[in-house]
This record gives structure tokens, sequence and C-alpha cells, in this order.
């Protein structure tokens, strides 16, 4: 088997590509060792004691280095971690664990009045903006809209990403307004 790896825009993060899907549905993201106690492959990447983030894409696994750690260290050592779930055919998920379900995507309860400009929000999200972001090892998901704001959470290589504010606001901010007047402003949460 060969894992592929790709460099994202956030030099901490490295993105390892195993040749097959990774998610069936949805993505995941683990920021803690604790959310990865779900994951027997998130846990085991997190055991290196070297590593701040995982993060699981349809087809991809973005990790993240803890300050200080050097990629040519710690590359060859997840690697093997993932060789070994990948040959074995270990589960991604403990079973009985609802963890495969991504998370909600609404922090901010969405106003009924707004459905349109919502759908058209989500819309754009879906089919322009997250698959650029997937690209680069991360995702970005909805968390909700109020009087003119669009509230997105950003994960996997895009949490931390030195030109994440960049690509938030005169990427997505950018395209969101041109295609959807109502939108004033977008902000991370």
């Amino acid at each position: 088997m060969l894992i592929q790896t790709e460099i994202t825009p956030n030099p901490a993060t490295l993105m390892f590509l195993p040749g097959r899907a990774v998610m069936t549905a949805g993505t995941r993201d683990f920021a803690t060792p604790e959310e990865a106690e779900v994951s027997p492959l998130a846990s085991a990447i997190y055991s290196t004691g070297e590593v701040e983030g995982v993060f699981f894409g349809k087809d991809f696994i973005s990790v993240t280095a803890a300050p200080g750690v050097e990629w040519p260290q710690l590359k060859p050592e997840i690697l093997n971690i993932l060789l070994d779930h990948f040959s074995s055919g270990a589960p991604l998920f403990n079973a009985g664990s609802a963890a495969e379900i991504s998370i909600p995507d609404a922090d901010i309860p969405d106003n009924p009045e707004d459905a349109d400009i919502i759908a058209q929000i989500r819309d754009l999200i879906d089919k322009r903006i997250r698959p650029a972001v997937a690209r680069d090892g991360g995702d970005i998901v909805y968390r909700g809209y109020d009087k003119g704001t669009v509230y997105l959470a950003m994960q996997g290589a895009c949490a931390g990403c030195p030109s994440s504010t960049m690509t938030l606001k005169q990427g997505i901010e950018s395209l969101l307004k041109h295609y959807v007047p109502e939108v004033e402003t977008v902000e991370a949460v």
C-alpha cells in the first residue's frame, strides 16, 4: 500500500492520502486526544505525543504537528500508523459509537425568515468552497447566519493556518457577498 503525502498551506499540517475512502460521508475533526478516543486511528496518531490535530476527510487524513515538532521526524511514524491501520482493515471508529456522524452544523439558530438566503449560502459552501478547501486538507462548515453575518468553522489544515484569515475574508466572504447580496461579513467561530 502506498500512502502519498501533500503539503498544505498550513506549514504545521501535512495531508496523507491512502488511495482509498477514509470517510464515507462528511468529515470529522479531532482537536484533542480526548475527542480522538472514539477512533482507534485518531487515537494512535495522537499517541505519538507530537500531534495537536487530526482531521478525516473523504479520501485524506490531515495531521497537525505540535509546535516545535519537525515533519522529517514525525512523518515516518504517522505513515507507519496509517499503513498498519489500513492494512489490518481495522474500523475507523469504535463499535457502537456515533462518532462517524459529522457534528451538526448550526451553532447559531437560523431565522426561518432567512431560509432562502441560508439555502443560497449553504449551496455555495457545499458546491464551490468546500471542494477547494478540501484540496488543501481541510474543511469549512456552516455554523449560522444572523443579520448579514455568516458564521463558519474552519477544520483540519485550515484551523490555525496562517493564511486562513485571508482565505476567509478575501476569498470566501467576497464570493458569498457577490452571489448573496444580503451577506455583509463572514466570521470564523
